[in-house]
Order: C-alpha cells, then structure tokens, then sequence
C-alpha cells in the first residue's frame, strides 16, 4: 500500500464522507488512532458502518441506530472483517472519528490524528485478515508520516478514557506493535 501524494491510499477503494473538515495544520499528523464498530453491534458485512460514515444510514431499519441518527461521524479508514480497507477521508483533513479526546496533553485529537475503524465489537477477537491489513496501512501510513511511531499508535480507549472501550480487551496490541517494531516494550 502507498499513501498518494493526495493522501489517499492507493490500494483502498474509495467512499468520499462529507464528515470532515480542515485540520489547523494540515502537515501535523502525528497520531493514529485504532477504533472498533459494528452496526448493528455485534453484526458484520451488513454495510451500515459505510453508510453511517456517508449519512445514508436508515436510521429506522434498526432500534439500536437511534442513539446514533442525527450524529455526523466518519473515520478516515475501515477495515472490514476480511481485510478490505475503505477509505473515507484523505489523511490531510480532520475526519470527524475521535470525538472529546486527548493524548500526551494535546485535546481534539481529531486535529492531529488518522482514525482507522475495525469492524468488531469489545468481545469478539478480530480477524488475520484485518490484522494484515493494518499491519499494510500502519506501514504506509508510518513511511508517509515520519511523525508516526510506536508511541503513536493508540486506542480510542486510550484517548477518551471513561468514555469509549473500543477498541477492546480482544484487539490484540502486542501482535500489531511486535510485527511491526520487533521486541519493543511498550
């Protein structure tokens, strides 16, 4: 995977949200942040995490959607559970994914941050094949943006303690960070 020069990456296919807007500076991008959904919760494949992230939801196909109709919310990335990566938003704007949140004592990660969504839940183990796909994006997306590395690769747990779980006690940090940065302690 290469990340273009328009930010995009060259292998995802393509599902423009209209969830974004400037960063402050468009050349800090510093953060990746690891998220997991489901919509329904707990169902996979059903497309409706896409069209959330594109304001197409029906938001009457299901009663769980109505905590979420109204809300304008995108990631940058999906990863389903067969390892397709969709691409929402070019990394050089601020995809509406982290919410209140703070990392290191900066607030509004969102400012500085690429949001990659799994599609799970808290407690189901995610796929191989969606851990070879972040593997592939977190290594394009560290060869485009030096600013990236082991201490920037967090949950959204992480980021909104008290208020988000994802992405959960199932993602397993120690495959993602071991393959990618050796024997690092972390």
């Amino acid at each position: 995977m290469i990340v273009s020069f328009d930010h995009w990456l060259s292998s995802a296919e393509r599902k423009i949200s209209s969830n974004h807007d400037a960063r402050s500076d468009p050349n800090d991008i510093s953060l990746v942040v690891i998220h997991g959904i489901s919509l329904p919760p707990g169902k996979f494949g059903t497309g409706a995490v896409e069209s959330f992230f594109c304001n197409t939801l029906d938001c009457e196909n299901d009663p769980s959607y109505r905590d979420i109709a109204g809300l304008r919310v995108a990631s940058h990335l999906f990863l389903g559970r067969c390892g397709g990566v969709t691409q929402f938003v070019p990394f050089d704007r601020r995809a509406w994914h982290a919410g209140l949140s703070s990392h290191r004592g900066r607030v509004g990660c969102n400012d500085f941050s690429i949001g990659i969504e799994l599609e799970g839940t808290d407690k189901l183990p995610y796929t191989t094949r969606q851990y070879e796909a972040l593997h592939d994006v977190l290594v394009a997306l560290m060869a485009r943006y030096s600013s990236i590395d082991h201490n920037a690769i967090v949950g959204h747990n992480e980021i909104a303690p008290g208020r988000k779980s994802d992405p959960g006690p199932c993602f397993d940090w120690e495959r993602v960070l071991c393959r990618l940065f050796g024997g690092l302690d972390t």
